[in-house]
């Protein structure tokens, strides 16, 4: 049986005291000790401490990119939901 493929993710981006973002998606993208990565829709389950970077959240609906910059930060995606938790 297959299953159907999300076309978007659900992000949360928060910092201590600080909502990033909270909404669909239709990708993200970060930085780790590896180099630069993109989550997009259907991304495998995943964990990642992320290094200091500009992340890069791409809402669509012809909106600009939501962009921040972080110290340090925890990525985790599964299931089509990325939570991404900074400069803790």
């Amino acid at each position: 049986m297959k299953h159907a493929v999300s076309t978007s993710l659900k992000v949360i981006a928060r910092a201590p005291f600080h909502v990033y973002y909270e909404g669909d998606a239709l990708s993200l993208s970060a930085f780790n000790e590896v180099g630069p990565f993109d989550v997009l829709p259907g991304h495998a389950d995943f964990f990642s401490m992320l290094a200091p970077c500009e992340i890069t959240i791409d809402n669509g609906k012809d909106k600009e990119p939501v962009r921040f910059d972080i110290r340090n930060g925890i990525l985790t995606v599964r299931d089509d939901e990325v939570m991404l938790f900074a400069n803790m």
